[in-house]
């Protein structure tokens, strides 16, 4: 009997860590374009642009990676590229925007997406 509940939870193990198993969290995330995640946006506050970055006269490309829940708020936001110290205004800036939920089949999903934003003096 213990030998098989034990032989259960390795085989669970290896179908949630295998390709079909990550397949089905795929499945259950919806990515989107910059676009449609524009269209998809309520609320889009901008980045403050960080007083040093003014001072160094700097400027530049931000993306960043975007996870937003079912309700349509940004759950985690990630930077991808771009200058750190504009990185991080952007970052929080992402963190306040809030979304249309993503609906299929039905059902409201979780939705990744890149945004890019631009820094410019």
């Amino acid at each position: 009997m213990e030998l098989k509940k034990m032989f259960h939870l390795v085989a669970s193990a290896i179908l949630a860590l295998s390709p079909a198993g990550s397949l089905r969290a795929q499945e259950a995330t919806v990515h989107l374009t910059q676009a449609e995640a524009m269209k998809a946006a309520k609320e889009r506050p901008a980045p403050e642009y960080p007083p040093m970055a003014k001072q160094l006269h700097l400027e530049g490309e931000v993306q960043v990676e975007a996870h937003i829940s079912e309700s349509g708020n940004v759950e985690d936001v990630k930077p991808l590229t771009g200058n750190a110290v504009l990185a991080n205004a952007a970052v929080q800036a992402m963190r306040r925007w809030k979304f249309t939920p993503v609906v299929t089949d039905g059902k409201a999903r979780k939705v990744v997406t890149e945004m890019s934003f631009s820094f410019k003096l």
